[in-house]
């Protein structure tokens, strides 16, 4: 919530410009594009250990999501930084903390399940469900799991729909206003 606030307090979808594009292409203002990417890429890695069990196949798919997460955040900073939108160092310190999360639940989950820590190192060897996805033998409950995605919804879904929002009407006003630009251009150029 604190970044989507800094981005919403900096007037992002008004000042993040092309470089900033790159990261979400559907979304020419960049507004919601690396908030999206990152939290795609520790969503799933999170979604599949809630309903699976930990073995070698996820320990390995963890720490991958976690760097395409973390070389995510340097992409996103260096474009924020570059453009006209103001990064104000406490912006960098949120995302300092939002970077941290996700090997804090790498280094949560390799206490937790130590064995399958030294199963990966042995590549699995000897365990025949080493590199598939199991369901856990202990599911969470449906209320667990609804709170989870409740939490989710209106700390992650409602804030950043809210950006991807205000990024496509900037997008739509910004494309009338070039269209009218240009008719202005070309009917005051045949003068």
């Amino acid at each position: 919530m604190a970044d989507w606030w800094m981005h919403r307090r900096t007037r992002i979808e008004e000042t993040a410009g092309v470089k900033e594009t790159l990261i979400l292409p559907h979304c020419p203002q960049g507004v919601g594009g690396a908030p999206t990417l990152m939290m795609t890429e520790v969503g799933i890695p999170i979604a599949l250990t809630l309903r699976y069990e930990v073995n070698p196949l996820l320990r390995s798919l963890q720490p991958g999501a976690t760097a395409a997460h973390e070389a995510t955040a340097l992409w996103e900073v260096r474009t924020a930084v570059g453009s006209d939108r103001e990064v104000k160092p406490v912006e960098r310190h949120i995302h300092g903390f939002l970077e941290s999360l996700p090997f804090g639940g790498l280094t949560v989950l390799m206490c937790l399940h130590a064995d399958q820590v030294k199963s990966l190192l042995r590549g699995g060897r000897g365990d025949p469900d080493a590199w598939r996805l199991v369901p856990r033998r202990r599911p969470l409950s449906r209320g667990y799991l609804a709170g989870i995605g409740v939490a989710i919804g209106a700390c992650v879904l409602l804030p950043y729909g809210e950006e991807l929002w205000r990024c496509v009407r900037a997008r739509r006003r910004d494309k009338k206003r070039f269209t009218s630009d240009e008719a202005h251009f070309r009917a005051t150029e045949g003068r």
